[in-house]
């Protein structure tokens, strides 16, 4: 991965993030069909989410992420998104411990999030990083095509 790549901490309000997730719910419309996507949009408001965080290189933001509370031990990974010119890079694998070592310091437990069968990068990625399939959770449960993953927190180690 470039090494100039900078990770910076904020909050949904933050332009850079509105940008990326529009272009995030394009790339998710041309995958999975407007009909679909209009299901899953009610589930990625960004009103209850508060800890982003954007990746930039040469000061233009080119990948996003967040988390927000599901419960009290257990943060929800929410809107990953790398622009696509710069995917297969780790720029997701780099964001993903951030936010990762994020949650644990806010002394929470483990991950967990949900994806789609058609993204199949993101499974390979999230699997590659210690997820683990698990059943589906909460507005996920009897959606066909979702695909939901865990990551228990208590073991990483203090590098980013």
């Amino acid at each position: 991965m470039n090494s100039n790549v900078h990770l910076s901490r904020t909050n949904p309000d933050h332009l850079d993030f509105r940008k990326l997730i529009a272009l995030l719910d394009e790339n998710l419309n041309e995958n999975n069909g407007e009909e679909a996507q209009s299901f899953f949009r009610q589930f990625n408001k960004t009103d209850e989410i508060k800890h982003v965080i954007i990746a930039y290189m040469e000061g233009i933001a080119i990948a996003c992420g967040s988390i927000k509370e599901y419960d009290s031990a257990t943060m929800e990974l929410k809107r990953m998104f790398v622009h696509p010119e710069f995917r297969n890079t780790g720029i997701a694998s780099k964001i993903l411990a951030h936010l990762e070592h994020w949650a644990q310091e806010m002394g929470y437990e483990r991950c967990i999030l949900e994806t789609g069968e058609k993204q199949k990068e993101a499974v390979i990625l999230y699997q590659k990083r210690g997820y683990q399939l698990i059943p589906n959770y909460g507005q996920y449960e009897n959606v066909a095509g979702s695909i939901c993953m865990e990551k228990k927190l208590k073991n990483l180690s203090s590098t980013v």
